[in-house]
């Protein structure tokens, strides 16, 4: 078993956040998180592209390039493979292996099962020791039929998947059945309104992810400061300085950009 994979058999669920850049990945592991996963949301938005649409592949595998080799385990969103070519998705993920990618979640998109789970199996042909985590939108696009899902889920561990996600659940009685019902650690996505990680925990969940919360939250914070800052009032909320995301890349101050006297104050403020 990888590292990866054990921190799904731990004491804890494993809380897997988020990122969708060098510095948010950064920040993120300096708040003592082990693993780390990327959001497709926030990868697409930044492309200027629509999420789920497989046409952020060439920015997925280089956002896994910038983060592969970080003192983190990393968790690729591949959306649904980039394709509906086995071989291909295969490809794909034995490149993100390549580059230091420990897992990958994989998403059904409601498309045939047996696709689906021909690209788990290629998958983990082609890179054994991946962790793929399998998404089944059942919850998430279709009108989450219990059937449906135990079904979809059934196939997907089957084909060899280490792990399975159903985002949109939040029914406890629900997320007991699943749990109850599969040999693999299940995953939730967690929901403000849904039940809470020590909840989650108690129903034997074993991976909570954030998806694309903190992306989103992050958007929402600049445009709140933004409204402050036109309104004549002062912003609210932690900001980190200058400094502190500098670090974020490794880096020293580049010359000019020194701390010191007031610029050094003015960034200590916000």
């Amino acid at each position: 078993m990888t590292a990866f994979a054990d921190l799904h058999h731990a004491d804890e669920p494993l809380l897997l956040p988020n990122a969708w850049d060098h510095a948010s990945a950064a920040a993120l592991a300096a708040g003592g998180f082990r693993a780390i996963g990327t959001t497709s949301l926030g990868v697409a938005a930044a492309a200027g592209v629509p999420d789920g649409a497989s046409a952020t592949r060439d920015e997925t595998l280089r956002l896994a390039l910038t983060l592969g080799s970080e003192p983190f385990l990393l968790s690729v969103d591949a959306e649904s493979g980039f394709s509906d070519d086995p071989d291909e998705v295969a490809e794909f993920v034995r490149e993100l292996a390549a580059v230091g990618a420990v897992g990958i979640n994989l998403e059904d998109g409601l498309g045939p099962a047996s696709r689906h789970a021909a690209k788990i199996t290629a998958v983990k042909s082609a890179a054994p020791g991946i962790f793929v985590n399998a998404r089944t939108d059942t919850h998430w696009l279709g009108d989450g039929d219990r059937r449906e899902t135990l079904d979809r889920l059934d196939a997907y561990q089957q084909a060899g998947a280490d792990g399975v996600f159903v985002p949109g659940l939040t029914d406890p009685a629900e997320i007991t059945t699943l749990v109850r019902h599969l040999d693999v650690p299940l995953n939730i996505l967690y929901s403000p309104t849904g039940p809470t990680i020590a909840h989650l925990t108690a129903l034997g969940v074993r991976r909570i992810s954030l998806g694309s919360l903190l992306y989103r939250r992050a958007l929402g914070a600049a445009l709140e400061t933004l409204a402050d800052v036109r309104a004549g009032r002062p912003p609210h909320g932690t900001v980190p300085t200058y400094a502190d995301v500098q670090a974020f890349s490794g880096r020293q101050s580049p010359a000019g950009r020194s701390e010191t006297g007031d610029t050094a104050s003015w960034r200590a403020d916000w």
